[in-house]
């Protein structure tokens, strides 16, 4: 596992979700300060964090937001919208739901989470990133 440098933080995703995969190409795409690293759930470094922190994946199968400076994990829609607050215009304006309790961010988060694979479908293996991206992978 490669060291996370404490100016960047780790997005940890579903890998084999299509709609995980493709929010993931569009990070990369407007994070235009270079401030994320990315890893599967399913890697070494997903399932070391998963561990540290003891979630449950039962019932937490979401985007975990990873920040080695203040070692703290966020995940579920949290997470979501602290990604979007560090991404260009107009992207960052869709932090502004933070201001909604995390129950009910939740409640529509759980919802699209639980129904990701029959809606958007599902790979049969992680994704492997293009020699373009490979930088911005930690496995």
């Amino acid at each position: 596992m490669r060291e996370i440098p404490n100016n960047k933080q780790l997005i940890l995703f579903d890998g084999v979700c299509n709609l995980c995969n493709s929010s993931v190409l569009y990070v990369i795409k407007r994070d235009f300060k270079n401030r994320f690293l990315f890893a599967p759930l399913e890697s070494n470094t997903g399932k070391n964090i998963i561990k540290k922190f003891n979630i449950n994946t039962e019932k937490t199968d979401s985007i975990l937001l990873y920040n080695p400076k203040k070692d703290k994990l966020t995940y579920k829609s949290t997470a979501a919208f602290l990604i979007a607050s560090r991404l260009g215009f107009p992207t960052f304006l869709i932090s502004v739901f933070l201001i909604i309790p995390a129950f009910i961010r939740n409640w529509f988060y759980d919802y699209i989470a639980k129904n990701r694979y029959k809606w958007f479908g599902k790979k049969e293996s992680c994704m492997i990133p293009t020699p373009e991206l490979k930088s911005k992978f930690l496995e």
